[in-house]
């Protein structure tokens, strides 16, 4: 597949990309996707959670009525979990939700992920454009000649740029990374997907590896 490069104005250069099928091309493995994107929203989970349970309640140890006589149920603490104010009954508490994905399974989702994106026409070429200073109706231009104004769109430069991601940080709809961040949850997350075309070649590379 070819695609077009385009400046920061939104017109074709004269050039073509052509993307490497073994990367873009694959026929998707869906279940991959699904173990590396689950992995990732997993992974970002604090599990911090916690509630106490009826040990770490603290209270009044006597025991709060007599045993027998009342005509309800008999009651030994204040702590139990069947009181306002007890404790509660398996309660969260804290964990750690990480999960593990083998880098071969992860290599594959974002293949898919990138192919799915190609297949649907979803990828765009941009030359490698340079800005002066951190300005976010400057970069919002860009968005707009690209026709991604109203789109959740995903840039991926090719080698660190301050400028451009600073412009891009007050921006709820758009996100700017560099090839090596790129993950399938990023991809699949994009309605359209930006490569500088200093990053094609470098993805290329990365997913690639034996």
């Amino acid at each position: 597949m070819e695609l077009s490069v385009l400046n920061n104005k939104g017109k074709e250069t004269g050039r073509k990309v052509k993307l490497n099928p073994s990367v873009f091309g694959i026929d998707p493995n869906d279940h991959a996707i699904y173990l590396d994107v689950k992995q990732h929203l997993a992974n970002k989970r604090q599990g911090t959670h916690k509630s106490k349970e009826r040990s770490e309640i603290v209270g009044s140890t006597r025991k709060i009525k007599k045993q027998k006589g009342t005509g309800t149920a008999r009651a030994g603490s204040i702590k139990s979990p069947i009181f306002r104010g007890g404790g509660r009954i398996f309660g969260p508490t804290p964990r750690d939700y990480n999960q593990k994905v083998n880098k071969k399974v992860k290599r594959l989702a974002r293949k898919s992920a990138l192919s799915i994106k190609a297949k649907e026409k979803s990828i765009l070429i941009v030359e490698d454009f340079q800005m002066d200073a951190p300005k976010t109706s400057a970069y919002n231009d860009v968005l707009q000649a690209l026709g991604l104004t109203d789109k959740k769109s995903l840039v991926v430069l090719g080698e660190p740029n301050n400028n451009v991601y600073l412009s891009s940080r007050n921006l709820e709809h758009s996100k700017v990374i560099t090839n090596s961040e790129l993950s399938t949850y990023q991809i699949t997350n994009a309605a359209s997907l930006v490569l500088f075309e200093s990053a094609v070649s470098e993805i290329e590379t990365i997913l690639n590896k034996a």
